[in-house]
């Protein structure tokens, strides 16, 4: 029985751990967009509100569904 336990424990952590990376991953992809979006609008100038207009939608985009998130497992 205690070889269940621990097993269980061993993949608890290990979906929480995945979690937690994919969570930082989505992250470090916004960041990325923002830089490109930064070079983006520094090379256009005057005009990078209309040439960089798609990458500035996305990053707001992923500024919205890419937060860093904490795991809890809810148990039902």
């Amino acid at each position: 029985m205690s070889d269940d336990r621990a097993e269980l424990i061993k993949a608890t952590i290990q979906e929480r751990e995945d979690f937690i990376r994919e969570s930082w991953v989505k992250a470090m992809e916004a960041r990325l967009v923002r830089d490109e979006l930064v070079k983006c609008q520094r090379y256009e100038g005057v005009n990078s509100l209309e040439n960089c207009r798609w990458l500035s939608e996305k990053y707001i985009e992923m500024l919205q569904g890419n937060k860093v998130k904490g795991y809890k497992k809810i148990d039902v």
